[in-house]
């Protein structure tokens, strides 16, 4: 039985073209330290804070790969969910595979185009820690075809949903795994001035402090794309590490009550 809600963020890695490269950047701005799994898992590299895991970095073993974050949810049966997958109007774009003792996995594509994880656990659950600094925080599915896209996730997973926003200058929504207190993932439409933005998930990492993660982005070679700025959540910022891969930082203690939109 998983330790996550079925459909909830379970886990998150990052396919990279240089993992020594991504080793340094990510353990400078994020404090973490690293264990590789070895060639049998194709030096597939857990992330640690303060010794447990909170992510993985990987290396990509087809230049074709997008370099990119990636978000897993679990699930009990990954091969029922495939098959609710196909049901509902996405894709299987791999397995059902095994990772050795660690659990069962598959990826998907929602009708929105976004690619997400399934993870059916065994013996690595997923996250031992989040929302603290250094760890996961937050997944927003990023979607130009967000009437679908809710209907999809609704149909697999059985999501509940709250708009945040206006819904037509902003739209924005809170996905809930049902009977969770806390809600698990965002949907974000991207507007027409988002046209060379992918359909995607986009990964958050908690920060002490957004302003200083964002000046060591900059330091070590990344970008900041949006930000820092407010939000109802915490002081956000969407960057890229140093060889392109994006995600963003948030300070979870820093809220705003402005929402865009209203």
């Amino acid at each position: 039985m998983s330790a996550f809600g079925e459909g909830a963020p379970c886990w998150a890695d990052v396919a990279l073209p240089d993992l020594a490269v991504g080793r340094t950047f990510y353990g400078e701005l994020l404090g973490w330290t690293f264990e590789d799994q070895g060639e049998e898992f194709g030096h597939y590299t857990m992330a640690l804070r303060d010794g447990v895991k909170v992510a993985a970095l990987m290396p990509k073993v087809d230049p074709s790969m997008p370099t990119a974050w990636g978000v897993f949810l679990a699930v009990a049966d990954v091969a029922r969910t495939a098959e609710k997958v196909r049901a509902a109007g996405g894709q299987v774009a791999f397995g059902p595979d095994a990772v050795g003792d660690s659990g069962v996995m598959a990826g998907v594509v929602d009708p929105g185009g976004s690619f997400v994880g399934l993870w059916q656990p065994a013996g690595h659950q997923g996250f031992d820690l989040v929302n603290k600094p250094g760890a996961y925080a937050w997944s927003e599915n990023h979607t130009r075809d967000a009437e679908a896209v809710d209907a999809f996730y609704q149909d697999v997973f059985g999501y509940e949903s709250q708009q945040v926003g206006d819904g037509v200058h902003f739209d924005y929504k809170v996905w809930s795994v049902p009977g969770a207190e806390d809600p698990s993932l965002g949907r974000l439409k991207l507007d027409g001035t988002a046209e060379d933005t992918p359909s995607a998930y986009q990964v958050y990492f908690a920060v002490g402090d957004c302003d200083d993660a964002a000046a060591t982005v900059r330091r070590l070679g990344g970008q900041v794309l949006v930000g820092p700025a407010e939000s109802p959540y915490g002081r956000t910022a969407i960057v890229t590490d140093d060889q392109g891969a994006r995600f963003a930082v948030i300070d979870l203690a820093r809220r705003s009550d402005s929402i865009p939109g209203q």
